[in-house]
């Protein structure tokens, strides 16, 4: 899966609401601190929560937004939520308008966290279309009201969110570096040295961005300084509450985060839209997604206005683009039915035949119901010189018009 811009791009506001007890996330018991397991889908922190003593649903935490948003009415209703108002939200590309009913009090149990008097916007049209790009269910986002107030852990390469009570970490880690963070509209930001392919140096202001599973992200309408490699490649960048986001990728030579350097990481450029204005006003160039966090291991202090980070077990592995030219997403992650949403003109998969939505039955001949998304997307950025054998339904399906079943042949080669 290419690297996709911001999942969701979103501007509201809710009034404030005075309660007996704080809003906020707090463990159950007191502790120093609590681990809680997380599902790591390209590498974003998915963890399963439970709302009003409902079922649990899978929430993706979130540091890119400000509020919790939940994408099902159906669902919020079948949880009790009530609600107070509505809301009109901005989508990605600046134009599309969502609305969302804005309920107010709800208990959200993580197991040895809960989060109390939570306000949550629910969208009041059902919009479930991050499993196509995921690959499993996500209901929701949570976003700053759960890192405001406690040192936060994400450590991915065990899969696991330290909450820290709000008194801990009050000196630095063993092996940690420091820096500090500044919060803008309740976002994390830091600054940053990017070596371009060409160009200067750039000093590059840069949001955290957890729910964004990009490497690097660079908005051009930002600064002048900006200036794209010589080797792009034009493709949508990712699925949005306000649809899909084109632009461009390449790669930039260096990104130094406080002396760590991550090399020849794959950038993505978005074109430019309505909503960049707003980018332009925050005084950022662009993000830092989770293809690069998950290459260390990093604390999120939002009280002492610092990250903590450390080099992870694949921060030396280099950073991959898909070779074969093509997009999958899922039509069901339940069923698991893979389709091509994307196919580039002249790469491995366009010349061997591969068509926009055909669907994936087999993959090197194990069946589509073996896959995760995840592991195809891997598949496709493994290793130049790989034969990919795809079986493949090209139709309606109708009873007039049944599909056509075919075996496509390509080998994977470098586009970036």
């Amino acid at each position: 899966m290419h690297p996709f811009n911001r999942l969701f791009v979103l501007f509201f506001f809710i009034g404030s609401v005075s309660f007996a007890q704080v809003p906020g996330f707090y463990m159950k018991k007191e502790s120093r601190r609590v681990k809680v397991p997380f599902i790591d889908s390209n590498s974003l922190v998915i963890i399963p929560v439970s709302i009003n003593d409902g079922p649990p649903v899978n929430f993706l935490f979130d540091t890119g937004v400000k509020s919790n948003i939940f994408f099902s009415r159906t669902i919020a209703d079948e949880l009790g939520m009530q609600y107070t108002r509505k809301l009109n939200l901005v989508g990605a590309d600046g134009q599309t308008v969502l609305s969302a009913s804005v309920s107010p009090n709800n208990f959200f149990d993580l197991g040895d966290i809960e989060g109390i008097y939570q306000a949550i916007l629910v969208l009041d049209e059902d919009f479930l279309e991050l499993e196509k790009v995921i690959g499993i269910p996500i209901y929701g986002v949570i976003g700053h009201e759960f890192f405001k107030n406690n040192p936060i852990k994400i450590d991915y390469d065990n899969t696991t969110l330290t909450f820290y009570k709000t008194s801990a970490l009050k000196w630095k880690p063993f092996g940690f570096r420091s820096m500090p963070i500044e919060m803008v509209g309740s976002k994390p930001y830091i600054t940053t040295k990017i070596r371009q392919v060409k160009g200067r140096e750039l000093e590059a202001k840069l949001l955290i961005d957890t729910g964004a599973n990009h490497g690097l992200l660079l908005n051009r309408e930002t600064s002048d300084e900006i200036v794209l490699p010589p080797l792009t490649i034009e493709t949508d960048l990712g699925r949005s509450l306000g649809g899909d986001l084109f632009g461009l990728v390449g790669r930039v030579r260096r990104v130094d985060i406080q002396g760590l350097k991550f090399r020849n990481v794959v950038t993505s450029y978005p074109d430019q839209t309505e909503f960049s204005d707003v980018i332009v006003e925050t005084g950022r160039q662009g993000s830092i997604g989770s293809e690069l966090l998950n290459r260390v291991k990093l604390i999120l202090d939002y009280p002492r206005e610092r990250l903590l980070f450390k080099k992870g077990a694949k921060f030396s592995e280099q950073f991959d683009y898909d070779m074969s030219g093509m997009m999958v997403r899922v039509f069901s992650a339940e069923e698991k039915r893979f389709y091509v949403s994307q196919v580039r003109e002249n790469s491995p998969s366009g010349k061997s035949g591969v068509q926009l939505y055909d669907e994936i039955t087999a993959i090197n001949k194990i069946p589509s119901f073996f896959w995760e998304l995840a592991d195809i997307t891997k598949l496709l950025r493994s290793e130049e010189g790989k034969v990919i054998t795809l079986d493949i339904l090209r139709g309606t399906g109708n009873e007039e018009d049944p599909p056509e079943s075919l075996r496509l042949t390509f080998v994977l080669e470098k586009q970036l």
